[in-house]
């Protein structure tokens, strides 16, 4: 019985074993400890890091910057210059619509910018139509527009008052008033590079 019972204790002691490495030339040595002076702290300078004073690591960081970005888009849409075409002409008198936002992200200490708007703008103007000058008013609206897409941007154009006006005359005007995207576009290039500059 005892015999039995010493076989099997040495059977349990066999099936499980924990290998311990035994210390040699071949490992790497401990790491010594060493005296750090006020010499060596001064010799490096500081890292210089974007973003905020808390985030020294220069971890992602997202800055709001919808209130300067909305005024500075109404201000630089709204000194539009009018446009002269060659039967009328028209101008935009009032930022009518600008939601959106905008954002300065710091990300590994690298800082990136970014925007995503909606635009309605307020157009009146004076087309000659069969010999009588017509004044118009409407909308220019420019959906969905982001940064770097300004070379996609559309504008769709409404009319308030078109009791007078045929569907030729609507699409005369609507080409004439299209003419409008290069002068904005302009506007929202200098946003961009002044956005990136913030």
């Amino acid at each position: 019985m005892e015999e039995a019972a010493a076989a099997a204790a040495a059977e349990k002691a066999a099936s499980y074993r924990y290998w311990v490495r035994e210390a040699t030339g071949d490992a790497a040595p401990l790491p010594a400890p060493r005296k750090i002076d006020a010499a060596d702290l001064a010799a490096k300078p500081a890292p210089t890091t974007l973003g905020s004073v808390w985030n020294k690591a220069g971890t992602w960081e997202e800055k709001n910057l919808n209130s300067w970005a909305n005024g500075r888009i109404k201000d630089l849409l709204g000194s539009l210059d009018p446009l002269e075409f060659s039967t009328g002409k028209a101008s935009v008198y009032e930022v009518s619509k600008c939601t959106g936002d905008a954002f300065l992200v710091t990300v590994r200490n690298k800082k990136r910018v970014g925007y995503t708007y909606e635009l309605g703008l307020k157009f009146k103007g004076e087309w000659l139509i069969k010999e009588e000058n017509k004044k118009v008013k409407g909308y220019l609206d420019i959906p969905e527009f982001s940064f770097g897409e300004l070379e996609d941007l559309e504008v769709q154009i409404s009319f308030t008052d078109n009791k007078d006006l045929s569907s030729d005359n609507k699409a005369q005007i609507s080409k004439d008033l299209k003419l409008f995207l290069a002068p904005i576009r302009e506007k929202l290039r200098k946003f961009e590079e002044e956005l990136k500059d913030r």
